[in-house]
């Protein structure tokens, strides 16, 4: 299903711890439930400090008429795993048909998966099913610690020695440079993961001389460079001034606090909710995949709904003029 949201009343039909800190959440639906590809997504309706808002999950391969998640207790929190993990069975929720936002391209020679940490989610189903139509390929999935790594057993079970894990506590990381370099040339290269293993990605890959077209990817937008600490922004026109917690986007404090935002996805995928940063008096926490290395860099541009401040105070334009 693309571009098109239909909610459903479901229910909590079993709960797996799959890491030290990932749960798998299985949910019956009410009526019947599209086939969907790897990639896909449902929406989820969560309850945070006695309101409601939606949280966005990759959906796993599950039983027919069920929707499966893997959802990490994030220590920063801003509500939605820690709603996901209070769920018990039998409980009712309401959640949207998957859609894909990350599709994959069936047509490629070969093909490389990337994981990092809570990002097995999509590779993970990714990777079975091009298993089980007998595709070449290779999967590299890495972590702090053995530990955090979920569904190792069943990835082994579909992959065999196809493949590799590296524990970073163990000081295993991915060589990128390595894996892209032993890639044929039809070869297309899936990954998601936190924001600096993407980074590091897209440059090894422009390195190595690849088209940009087959490194496809996604990131979990609480992945960034810092620890999230509180900010505050100062709206241009406006006399308001706003303090960002640890567990709280800037969208969420702007709409909170009044002020009219434009936005969509939510995933710093679509660039809808960017703000203008007119003066900043610590580094922007870029965690989106719309803007670009050369506006990132400028640092006049962020997204609000996953990107955040270093700390201190910042003067935006959310060019909107009432």
């Amino acid at each position: 299903m693309r571009n098109r949201v239909e909610w459903r009343d479901a229910k909590v039909a079993a709960i797996r711890q799959v890491a030290e800190d990932v749960r798998r959440i299985d949910f019956a639906v009410e009526g019947q439930v599209p086939s969907f590809d790897p990639g896909s997504h449902s929406n989820f309706r969560v309850s945070i400090n006695g309101g409601t808002t939606n949280r966005t999950y990759t959906v796993l391969p599950a039983a027919s008429g069920h929707i499966a998640v893997a959802v990490k207790l994030h220590p920063q929190s801003r509500g939605g795993s820690r709603f996901m993990w209070g769920l018990e069975q039998g409980q009712a929720v309401r959640l949207t048909l998957p859609e894909n936002r990350f599709e994959l391209n069936w047509r490629a020679g070969h093909y490389l998966l990337l994981a990092g940490g809570i990002g097995i989610t999509p590779i993970y189903g990714m990777a079975r099913a091009l298993a089980a139509r007998g595709a070449s390929l290779r999967m590299v999935y890495a972590a702090r610690s053995r530990g955090l790594m979920a569904f190792v057993d069943e990835l082994h079970d579909h992959l065999g020695d196809r493949l590799t894990l590296c524990d970073n506590s163990q000081g295993q990381h991915i060589d990128l440079d390595a894996e892209f370099a032993a890639l044929p040339a039809d070869a297309e290269c899936y990954l998601c993961g936190p924001i600096g293993m993407l980074e590091a990605a897209k440059a090894a890959w422009a390195a190595a001389g690849r088209p940009i077209s087959r490194l496809r990817y996604e990131v979990f937008g609480d992945s960034g460079l810092f620890a999230e600490q509180t900010f505050t922004v100062d709206v241009l026109n406006r006399d308001i001034s706003v303090s960002v917690p640890p567990d709280q986007t800037l969208l969420e404090a702007l709409v909170g606090a009044g002020v009219d935002m434009i936005y969509d996805c939510q995933r710093g995928e679509c660039g809808l909710c960017a703000v203008s940063v007119l003066e900043a008096g610590s580094e922007i926490d870029h965690r989106d995949v719309f803007l670009g290395a050369e506006e990132k860099a400028e640092g006049h541009k962020m997204c609000s709904c996953v990107s955040r401040l270093n700390g201190g105070r910042a003067v935006i334009d959310v060019g909107y003029r009432p």
